[in-house]
C-alpha cells in the first residue's frame, strides 16, 4: 500500500480513538473527516434556546440538553462563535427514544437533514458547512417528522474543523449564568478634590425594542447598593432600590440582628423587605409602568448618621408628575461612609432571554458633595462580569453615545468592547436643578 495512504489511515484511526474516549460512543458516520485537525463538543444545555413563535420554551432545554421536544413549531437555536472562516463538519450526540425522527439543520444559508432511529445515544454526522466569516453563528434545528411523541433528545453538538479549539467560543459550564449572558458595567471616575460625595445623579433611556423581559437597567450603583429599573414580566415593571447588609451571606435569615438593614421610610405604593441569593440586605421596589424611549432621572444619597451607620435614600423623577418621588430610605449598620464606587450596569436575570439583545444609554452624570458643590462625571471605565471575563460569552459592549455612555449585552452580536477601556465625554453636561430641601 502507498505510504501516504497508510499515513492517512493511521491519522484517521487516531482521530476515531480520541473521539471514542471522549464521548464514550462509537462515531458511525464521520469517516471522511480525518482531514480536520480538531473537534469540540458543545453542550446543548448551556448554549441552546427552544423557540416557538419567538418565545422561549424553557422546559425543553435542561442541564443535560434537549428533551421533551414534541411541538413541530418549536426550533432549537444553538450558538457558538468561530475565530476564523472556513469549513466545519457538524455532528450531534442524540437519540430517538422510539421510532424514527427526521431533523433539519440550518447554518447560514445551508441546510442538512438527519434521520435518527437509534434508541441509545450515538454520535451522528450532520454534514459539512462553509462559514464565510468568523463571529457568532446560530445553528437552527427543526423537526420534520417523528414516529413517536418526541423528535429527539440531544446532549451535544460536535464541531470538527480546520481551526484549533481555542478559536471557538461557547459556554462550557455554569449553564445558568452562561444562558443569562454577560453583565456589563460603567464605572464612573471620581476625583480627590470632589470631597465627600453625598448625592449621585444619573439619567437612563432604554431605546424602543430594548426593554426585554428580564432586563435590569441599573442607573445609580454605589459601594453598598444599587438603584434602577427592571422588566419583571409581560405586565410588570419595577423601580428597584437595594442596600446590602455588611454581613456576607446569600441567606437573609442568617444576618445577625445588629447587621440587618433598617427601613427608615418608604414612598407611596413602595414594597419593602429583604433579598438574598446574590448577597443579602434590604430591598424596595415600586411597580411602575415605565416606557422605552423615555428619559428617566435617578438620584441617590448617602450620609453617615453618626451612630456607626449610614443612611441611603433613593429618589425617582416621574415625568408624568414632574416631581421627585421617594422610593425608600435604608440605614446600614456598622458603616460610616459617603458615596463611593459609583457605577451603572446592565444585566439579564432570566436565562431564557439570554439570546435577546438589549441596550441602554446613560447620560448626564453628576455628583454633589456634602458642601453642596456639583461636579460632572465625564469618564467611565467599561467592565464585565465573570461570564464575560472567562470568555464563556463575548456578546457585550459599551462606550460613548450621544455625549453619554451606553451598555449592550446578550443576543450573540459581534461588536465586542475591550474590558477596562476608558471612555470620555467631549461636551459639557447640564447640571441638575434640584432643591434638596423639597425632596420628600
Amino acid at each position: 500500500m502507498h505510504q501516504l495512504s497508510r499515513t492517512v489511515i493511521f491519522l484517521f484511526l487516531i482521530l476515531i480513538s480520541s473521539i471514542r474516549s471522549t464521548i464514550g460512543q462509537e462515531i458511525s458516520t464521520i469517516g471522511h473527516n480525518a482531514k480536520f485537525k480538531s473537534y469540540i463538543s458543545i453542550p446543548m444545555g448551556g448554549n441552546s434556546w427552544a423557540i416557538t413563535k419567538e418565545k422561549d420554551t424553557a422546559d425543553i432545554i435542561t442541564g443535560s440538553g434537549v428533551s421533551g421536544w414534541s411541538n413541530p413549531l418549536t426550533e432549537i437555536n444553538t450558538y457558538f462563535k468561530t475565530g476564523v472562516a472556513g469549513k466545519i463538519h457538524l455532528a450531534v450526540r442524540a437519540r430517538a427514544k422510539s421510532g424514527r425522527s427526521e431533523l433539519k439543520f440550518r447554518l447560514g444559508n445551508e441546510t442538512k437533514k438527519l434521520t435518527i432511529s437509534n434508541s441509545n445515544y450515538d454520535t451522528l454526522s450532520v454534514g459539512t458547512f462553509i462559514l464565510k466569516s468568523n463571529g457568532y453563528k446560530k445553528l437552527t434545528i427543526s423537526g420534520i417528522m417523528k414516529e413517536s411523541e418526541y423528535f429527539a433528545e440531544i446532549t451535544d453538538l460536535l464541531i470538527f474543523g480546520e481551526t484549533p479549539d481555542k478559536q471557538l467560543t461557547y459556554v462550557k459550564d455554569e449553564f445558568y449564568w452562561g444562558r443569562r449572558g454577560p453583565s456589563v458595567h460603567l464605572n464612573y471616575k471620581l476625583k480627590e478634590d470632589m470631597g465627600d460625595i453625598e448625592w449621585f445623579y444619573n439619567e437612563v433611556t432604554v431605546p424602543a425594542g430594548n426593554d426585554v423581559e428580564g432586563s435590569f437597567f441599573m442607573a445609580n450603583g454605589f459601594g453598598e447598593g444599587y438603584f434602577g429599573i427592571q422588566v419583571n414580566g409581560p405586565a410588570e415593571r419595577r423601580i428597584l432600590f437595594s442596600v446590602w447588609s455588611p454581613f456576607k451571606t446569600d441567606n437573609p435569615s442568617q444576618i445577625p440582628e445588629d447587621q440587618k438593614i433598617i427601613l427608615i421610610k418608604k414612598g407611596t405604593d413602595v414594597h419593602a423587605g429583604n433579598f438574598g441569593d446574590e448577597g443579602s440586605g434590604g430591598q424596595s421596589y415600586k411597580v411602575y409602568d415605565w416606557k422605552s424611549g423615555v428619559n428617566y432621572r435617578f438620584l441617590v444619597r448617602a450620609k453617615p448618621s453618626g451612630t456607626n451607620s449610614t443612611d441611603y435614600s433613593a429618589y425617582f423623577y416621574a415625568p408624568e408628575t414632574e416631581h421627585w418621588e421617594l422610593i425608600a430610605q435604608f440605614r446600614r449598620p456598622k458603616t460610616t461612609t459617603w458615596l463611593k464606587h459609583l457605577h451603572s450596569f446592565l444585566e439579564n436575570f432570566i436565562p431564557e432571554n439570554g439570546n435577546i439583545t438589549r441596550l441602554a444609554s446613560y447620560s448626564n452624570q453628576w455628583v454633589c458633595n456634602a458642601s453642596g458643590d456639583w461636579f460632572p462625571l465625564h469618564e467611565a471605565q467599561f467592565s464585565a462580569d465573570a461570564t464575560a471575563r472567562k470568555g464563556a460569552r463575548v456578546d457585550y459592549s459599551g462606550g460613548n453615545l450621544n455625549n453619554g455612555f451606553y451598555l449592550k449585552n446578550c443576543g450573540f452580536f459581534n461588536d465586542q468592547t475591550q474590558i477596562g477601556k476608558l471612555f470620555t465625554k467631549t461636551m459639557l453636561d447640564k447640571k441638575p436643578d434640584i432643591n434638596f430641601s423639597l425632596l420628600p
